[in-house]
């Protein structure tokens, strides 16, 4: 499977999210490293993976009308 690697600013105009709030609100607690994006060579430079990131967008639409619980339930009240 062939993956899509995107930089802040290419996944920002994917999503129409402000680069920064990727960098300060995302990164790390919506996306995560190494499932996410990666940090090639181990370097400062971040890259996204659009096909995991598109997934999860896709997949959050099961949980618009309930909260998600930890053990993977959903309390719809």
């Amino acid at each position: 499977m062939s993956n899509t690697f995107l930089t802040t600013d290419q996944l920002a105009d994917r999503i129409q999210y402000d680069a920064r709030t990727i960098r300060e609100q995302l990164k790390d607690s919506v996306l995560i490293e190494g499932i996410h994006y990666v940090r090639p060579f181990g370097r400062r430079k971040i890259l996204y993976i659009w096909e995991r990131i598109e997934k999860d967008i896709l997949n959050t639409s099961n949980f618009a009308f309930g909260i998600p619980m930890a053990n993977g339930g959903v309390c719809h009240g």
